[in-house]
């Protein structure tokens, strides 16, 4: 039997700061409301926005790194999954729509950043459930030790330097 595909991938602001619970067990829960804009053109050429508001949760290490680092206003990067629900509240049964995050990355500047940098991290789920504890990453880089110094302003990259006439190769020169 073939699988389903379920992925969402958000880039959007946090309108507050996240709401961090814990299970019984001791498990992070950290719910995070993430606001998306898209902006388009009117009949009239008049631009319209529209914000949609999403409710991420993040569970164990991941929900424990987002509710220590992020804050209201920060632009973040999230990639999970779609989970419906439902409850009854005073006899009138209520549906939810929530994204489950499999992975964090915490970019741009934003109100929230702390210490002012540039940039951010990125962190992923790995596996299911408690113990499945997670994975930073960035950029090109592997497994990373959980915290890293404060990341330095880089100079300018220079361009690479042209290689010589005699460098480059011919029709000939190439083995197939």
């Amino acid at each position: 039997m073939a699988r389903g595909v379920n992925k969402v991938i958000l880039v959007g602001n946090l309108g507050n700061d996240p709401d961090v619970k814990y299970t019984q067990g001791g498990m992070a829960i950290t719910t995070l409301s993430v606001a998306t804009t898209n902006v388009r053109k009117d009949k009239d050429g008049q631009q319209i926005e529209k914000t949609e508001w999403h409710r991420v949760k993040l569970f164990g290490k991941l929900g424990e790194i987002a509710g220590e680092y992020l804050k209201k206003g920060r632009q973040v990067y999230i990639e999970g999954r779609l989970e419906y629900g439902s409850y009854d509240k005073d006899g009138v049964k209520h549906y939810t729509t929530d994204i489950i995050a499999d992975e964090m990355q915490m970019i741009g500047g934003g109100e929230g950043q702390r210490g002012g940098g540039e940039g951010g991290g990125g962190y992923q789920q790995r596996g299911g459930g408690e113990g499945g504890g997670y994975q930073r990453g960035g950029g090109s880089g592997g497994d990373r030790p959980q915290r890293s110094a404060p990341a330095q302003r880089r100079e300018p990259a220079q361009a690479p330097a042209k290689p010589a006439f005699d460098d480059v190769p011919f029709d000939d020169d190439i083995p197939f």
